[in-house]
């Protein structure tokens, strides 16, 4: 996101002349989620100087330090993993955008599953993209594959084992999923990758016609 992101992080980019996480902890508060964990890496004093404890927008913020050095999705999760309890939790990257519905994502961890993802169709810049889906599991093998939305709900026992410490969360997702522990699903609702300067621009300019929310933080599912 440079040049924007050099003198201020991500999530205080605009949207509609609003700070992107001022519109996810919105979208949070509406879906019956209260308690967030935000990380904070990059120019993270500025998130906490905007945003103070959340009371105004309704929740109940705290905040976990990454260092100066991002730790990656994976690490950052694990170093947060003492402020999020020890049930489920909700994870939503900082940089998309959706109107995907998260209150129904309460109780759709089921069974033995450590994980349920929800996987979009894949944008034109990820045509690969990322996982397998087969009737409602994540699979390794031939498929097409479909892009993580950064929209995920986990239990921290897929984090044993972990070191802190710099490491992503895609490799303990596929190893979950060979032992048939990673439930997912495909929403074609509104959701993009705000990782560019071009797409948040075409996000302003068509913000009046999508309309959608977004988030970015960690959240207890509780």
């Amino acid at each position: 996101m440079r040049p924007l992101t050099l003198s201020r992080p991500k999530p205080l980019l605009e949207v509609e002349g609003r700070a992107l996480i001022e519109h996810h902890l919105e979208a949070l508060a509406a879906a019956g989620f209260t308690s967030i964990v935000i990380n904070l890496s990059w120019l993270g004093a500025q998130i906490r100087d905007h945003l103070g404890d959340g009371s105004r927008y309704g929740v109940a913020l705290v905040y976990s330090e990454e260092g100066p050095e991002p730790l990656e999705t994976g690490g950052g999760i694990l170093r947060a993993m003492p402020l999020l309890g020890p049930g489920p939790f909700l994870v939503l990257n900082g940089d998309v955008w959706s109107d995907y519905p998260y209150a129904e994502l309460r109780g759709r961890l089921s069974g033995r599953d450590l994980a349920h993802l929800v996987l979009v169709p894949n944008p034109d810049h990820h045509p690969a993209g990322d996982f397998v889906l087969d009737e409602g599991r994540v699979v390794e093998g031939p498929g097409d594959g479909l892009t993580f939305s950064g929209i995920g709900v986990y239990r921290p026992e897929l984090f044993e084992g972990q070191s802190d410490g710099i490491f992503r969360l895609a490799p303990l997702l596929r190893r979950a999923a060979r032992d048939g522990r990673v439930g997912a699903e495909l929403y074609r609702g509104t959701w993009l990758d705000i990782g560019t300067p071009e797409r948040l621009s075409a996000l302003n300019q068509g913000y009046n016609r999508c309309r959608c929310s977004t988030s970015s933080t960690i959240e207890r599912d509780d």
